[in-house]
């Protein structure tokens, strides 16, 4: 592996670590309470940052890693595209995000469950930054992440 390419997913590396340090301060010290989304959303971060450091610990198997990668980060900005389509109506709430109801023949036992999940509904925005919802931001980084997986993969042989 080139110094280049070492150096790139070192960069990332930190920004992801720093990406998923910065959403539990959100979330444990500001108390901004996520939605299942939002922390199906931390996953592809965390296996990514696993990855990187495989990749350059162990430096086996790079242009493999760098592919995966690049499907890791393209499945986080799909995730991440559609939790910005509920957040804007452009999709319904899927059964992950939203709050049972209350139906006719549960037990008290089963409504006092319920109401002590209490689910955040993934179309409630909790949290911006610079404007925008942290899912549109997870959106655009993944999708840049993916462009440059990619491309790290496309070169790897070359460089």
């Amino acid at each position: 592996m080139n110094k280049k390419t070492n150096t790139i997913l070192i960069f990332i590396l930190f920004g992801l670590s720093a990406s998923l340090i910065l959403a539990y301060i959100i979330e444990y010290g500001l108390g901004h309470e996520p939605c299942r989304l939002c922390v199906y959303q931390r996953f592809p971060y965390i296996l990514s940052i696993l990855l990187i450091l495989s990749v350059l610990l162990i430096k086996k198997n790079v242009k493999i890693h760098l592919l995966v990668l690049g499907m890791i980060s393209l499945s986080g900005a799909v995730l991440a595209f559609y939790h910005f389509g509920i957040e804007q109506g452009f999709f319904n709430e899927s059964a992950v995000c939203e709050s049972q109801n209350l139906q006719e023949g549960l037990t008290k036992q089963d409504i006092l469950e319920q109401l002590k999940q209490n689910t955040i509904s993934c179309k409630d925005v909790n949290f911006t930054l610079f404007g925008l919802s942290l899912a549109s931001i997870n959106a655009i980084v993944s999708f840049a992440l993916f462009m440059i997986f990619v491309r790290l993969y496309r070169n790897y042989e070359i460089n």
